[in-house]
C-alpha cells in the first residue's frame, strides 16, 4: 500500500519467495516453448492458467490464452457446448486470477474480451462485482468494468447513478463512486435525459448530496474533488465564446508605415508601425477551438478580401486546436480610412476541443486610420540601445481620457441566445456554496476549504460582475492564497501560482487599475518600439503568467525581477515588439517556445535566468504534453550546420530564434551564455544590431 515502509522479510519468507521463484522460473520456460511453437493442447493451456495463478500481470499469458481460444473457436468439430465450455473454463481462469490481485490490468482485459465474444451471465458478472466492490469499494478496475457490464446489458444511467449514491452512502471516501458518479451526470446533461435536462435543476440537488460528505468529514479529499468538478460544471460555459479581440471593439486602430517623431500625434494605445504591409487580427475564446476560418469567421473591410485571410491558431504545439487564432490584414500604402466590422461563428463549424459548437455568434468592429510618413531618424538610431533602466520611465498621466482598449465580453458586442436567467442560477449557486464555506471555515482551519473559497470568490466575482469588469473579492482571495502558502508548504508553488493569476486579473480589471502599470518609455526615437508606453508588471514576484484577454494590446512588456518559470500563454500578444524577462527562474531555451510566434518582437532580454544550469527542464512538460511540443518537430536534416559552425548542440536555440527578427538580445548572466553560444546567436539572428549591450559589427 501507499505510504508504508518496507519491511526486512524474515528468513522463511525469504524462502518461500526463493521456492515460488524457482517454480515461476520453470513454468515460465515450459509456457514460451508451447508459445513459440504454438502449441494449444489442453496440457499447454492448462500450464499457462497455472503461471496466471502465481502472476497475473504476465500480459504474455494472457495474450497466448486468447490465441488459444481463437484457435479451438475456428476448429470444424467447434459447437456451440463446446465454446460454452472453453469460454467458461477462460472466466474461470479470470476469476483465480482476480483473487491473486484484483488489480491485474491483464485479467480485467481477458475479462472484457471473453464477455466480447457473446458469452456472458450478467447476473453472475454483477454478482462477481459486488463481492470485489465489498472487498475494495474503490478499486477502479471493478468500477470501469462495471461501466462495461452496464453498457452490454442496456442498464439505465439512472440506475447506475441510483448505484453510486449507495455507494456513497456505505462509504463516502469513496473516490471511485464519485467519479463513476460525474460520469453518469455529463452523459445524462448531454443527452438531456429525463429529469436533467438542464444543470439548473440538477446541479444545485448535486451541491447538497456533496456537502454532507464534506462536511461529515473535511479532511477526506474524494468530496473536495468531486466538489471541484461541480465548480467547474457551474462556471463554464460548454459552448465556446468569444471573449476579446484586437484590435478591440469601437477602437481606432492608426497604422504607421515607419516609426518617427510624428506617431506622438496619435494615441499611444491604439498606435500600430507595421513594416510588413499588414496588421494582426486576434480572436480570443474562453477555451481550445478549431475550425477558425474564413468559412467561419467574416471580415469585410474595404481593402481586403475575406477569402483570402488565413486563421491560424497560436499554439506552442503542433495541433490545429488552440485558445487563440490570428490572421493578418493587408493595408494600402496610402493615406487610407476604413471600417472593418468581423463577424464571428454565424456560419458552423467552430468547435471546441470537447465536441461543443461555438452557439453564440459575435461581431465586432474597429476603424483604420493608415498614415504613411517620412524616416526622419538617422542610421545611427536604428542602432539604438533600448534600456530598462528605472531612470528611463515615468509614470504615464494617471488623468489622461486615452482609451485603454480593456475588452470585456459585452463589448464585443455579441449576440447570442443567453438568457437572464442562464447566469443567474449560477451566480446564485455560486453565492450559496460561499456562503456555506464561510461557515465550515469559522468552525475549523481547513486548507482544502480555503483554496475552495477562493475559487468560489473568483467564479462570483466573474459571474456577477462581469460586465462591470470588476473584481470585489480579489483581496480576500489573495489573502487566503497568502495564508495558503504558509499553512500549506508542501503546494507552496501551486498557491502562488494562483496568487500570480489572481493579482493579474486584479490589475487588469480596470482601466484605473492598469494605468497605475503603465509608464512612458524615454523621450526619443526607435527603430524597435513604435509608441513609447510600457506596461510594467516587474518586481511583483510573479510566478506565472496570465490574463493575455486582457493584454492583446501590449507592445512593450516588462517582466523583470519576477518569479517565472514559464510564459506559456505569452503567444497572445501578437503586437510585442519589446519584451524584458529579466531575472527571473526560466530554466531553459524550450521555456521561450511562446515567442516563436511573435513575429514583431524587435528586443528581448533574458539575461540573468536560469538557462544552461539544468541538463532537462522538466518544468517544460507541466502543462501540456511533451509529444505536443513543436520545438525540433520540423528538424531537417540539411540545418545541421549553419554558417560552419555545428548545430547539434544549440538545437533549441535555432529553432527558437531562427524565425525571430530580433535587433537587440540580452543573454547575459546564464549559464550557457559563453562566447560560442553567442556567436551562434549572430548567425542564427541576421538581423541582430546588439548583444549584451554591445553594438555588433
Amino acid at each position: 500500500m501507499h505510504g508504508r515502509p518496507r519491511k526486512a522479510p524474515k528468513p522463511e519468507d525469504e524462502a518461500a519467495s526463493a521456492a515460488k521463484a524457482k517454480k515461476l522460473r520453470s513454468l515460465q520456460s515450459q509456457f514460451f516453448s508451447f508459445h513459440h511453437n504454438k502449441i494449444y493442447t489442453k496440457e499447454a493451456v492448462e500450464l499457462s492458467a497455472k503461471l496466471l495463478e502465481i502472476n497475473p500481470e504476465s500480459y504474455t499469458a494472457w495474450n497466448y490464452r486468447k490465441l488459444a481460444v481463437e484457435h479451438h473457436l475456428s476448429q470444424p468439430e467447434s459447437n456451440p457446448d463446446s465454446v460454452k465450455s472453453i469460454l467458461d473454463d477462460e472466466l474461470r481462469v479470470v476469476e483465480s486470477a482476480l483473487r491473486q490481485n484484483f488489480k491485474s490490468y491483464g485479467a480485467w482485459h481477458h475479462r472484457k474480451w471473453i464477455l466480447s465474444k457473446g458469452h456472458s451471465l450478467i447476473d453472475h458478472e454483477l454478482r462477481l462485482l459486488d463481492k470485489f466492490q465489498k472487498a475494495d469499494s474503490r478499486n477502479f478496475h471493478a468500477w470501469n468494468y462495471r461501466r462495461f457490464v452496464a453498457e452490454l446489458m442496456n442498464r439505465s444511467e439512472q440506475d447506475e447513478l441510483k448505484y453510486t449514491e449507495h455507494m456513497i452512502y456505505t462509504n463516502f471516501s469513496n473516490y471511485s463512486a464519485w467519479h463513476n458518479r460525474s460520469v453518469l451526470l455529463s452523459n445524462l446533461l448531454e443527452e438531456k435525459a429525463e429529469g436533467f435536462l438542464s444543470k439548473e435543476k440538477v446541479l444545485p440537488e448535486e451541491y447538497e448530496f456533496i456537502h454532507q460528505a464534506i462536511f461529515t468529514d473535511p479532511d477526506d479529499q474524494s468530496g473536495w474533488f468531486y466538489h471541484l468538478w461541480l465548480l467547474d460544471q457551474t462556471v463554464k460555459d460548454d459552448s465556446p465564446l468569444l471573449v476579446s479581440s484586437w484590435p478591440a471593439h469601437g477602437s481606432d486602430l492608426f497604422l504607421l508605415e515607419d516609426r518617427c517623431h510624428n506617431g506622438s500625434a496619435f494615441s499611444p494605445f491604439t498606435t500600430l508601425h507595421s513594416d510588413s504591409g499588414s496588421f494582426p487580427v486576434v480572436l480570443y475564446f474562453n477555451q481550445s477551438v478549431e475550425g477558425v476560418s474564413s468559412s467561419t469567421v467574416t471580415v469585410e473591410s474595404g481593402f481586403n478580401k475575406n477569402e483570402d485571410l488565413v486563421w491560424k491558431p497560436l499554439s506552442a504545439s503542433n495541433s490545429q486546436t488552440a485558445q487563440v487564432w490570428v490572421a493578418h490584414l493587408k493595408f494600402p500604402t496610402s493615406e487610407f480610412h476604413s471600417s472593418v466590422e468581423v463577424s464571428v461563428g454565424h456560419s458552423k463549424g467552430i468547435i471546441s476541443s470537447k465536441g461543443s459548437q461555438h452557439s453564440y455568434p459575435s461581431t465586432f468592429s474597429f476603424k483604420v486610420c493608415v498614415q504613411p510618413v517620412e524616416r526622419d531618424f538617422s542610421e545611427a538610431s536604428v542602432a539604438e540601445n533600448i534600456s530598462w533602466r528605472e531612470e528611463d520611465f515615468k509614470v504615464y498621466g494617471r488623468q489622461t481620457q486615452e482609451s485603454i482598449p480593456i475588452v470585456s465580453f459585452d463589448e464585443l458586442s455579441i449576440k447570442n441566445d443567453h438568457e437572464p436567467t442562464a447566469s443567474s442560477w449560477r451566480a446564485e449557486a455560486i453565492a450559496k456554496e460561499i456562503e456555506c464555506f464561510r461557515e465550515l471555515l469559522s468552525l475549523m482551519d481547513c486548507k482544502i476549504g480555503k483554496l475552495t473559497l477562493a475559487r468560489l470568490l473568483m467564479a462570483y466575482d466573474v459571474m456577477a460582475f462581469s460586465c462591470a469588469n470588476k473584481l470585489v473579492h480579489s483581496e480576500e482571495v489573495l489573502e487566503l492564497y497568502n495564508d495558503l502558502m504558509k499553512l500549506d508548504t508542501s503546494h507552496y508553488q501551486y498557491y502562488k501560482d494562483e496568487h500570480s493569476l489572481v493579482f493579474l486579473q486584479q490589475v487588469t480589471s480596470s482601466r484605473e487599475s492598469l494605468l497605475k502599470h503603465c509608464f512612458q518609455y524615454k523621450d526619443s526615437v526607435s527603430s524597435s518600439i513604435c509608441n513609447p508606453i510600457c506596461l510594467r508588471l516587474n518586481n511583483l514576484s510573479l510566478s506565472q503568467m496570465g490574463a493575455f484577454e486582457k493584454l492583446l494590446w501590449v507592445q512593450m512588456l516588462d517582466l523583470s525581477q519576477n518569479e517565472l518559470r514559464s510564459i506559456e500563454g505569452l503567444e497572445a500578444m501578437q503586437l510585442l515588439s519589446c519584451l524584458s524577462l529579466r531575472n527571473n527562474k526560466l530554466r531553459s531555451l524550450t521555456a521561450l517556445e511562446p515567442l516563436r510566434k511573435l513575429k514583431s518582437l524587435r528586443v528581448l532580454d533574458i539575461s540573468y535566468n536560469e538557462i544552461g544550469e539544468h541538463s532537462i527542464d522538466t518544468t517544460r512538460y507541466l502543462c501540456s504534453s511533451p509529444l505536443s511540443h513543436s520545438v525540433g518537430s520540423e528538424w531537417n536534416k540539411d540545418e545541421t550546420v549553419i554558417s560552419g559552425v555545428a548545430l547539434i548542440n544549440y538545437w533549441e536555440a535555432f529553432f527558437i530564434f531562427k524565425e525571430l527578427s530580433l535587433k537587440q538580445l540580452d543573454i547575459v548572466g546564464n549559464a550557457i551564455a559563453d562566447e560560442k553560444f553567442k556567436s551562434i546567436l549572430v548567425k542564427v539572428l541576421p538581423k541582430l544590431k546588439r548583444l549584451d549591450g554591445e553594438l555588433l559589427d
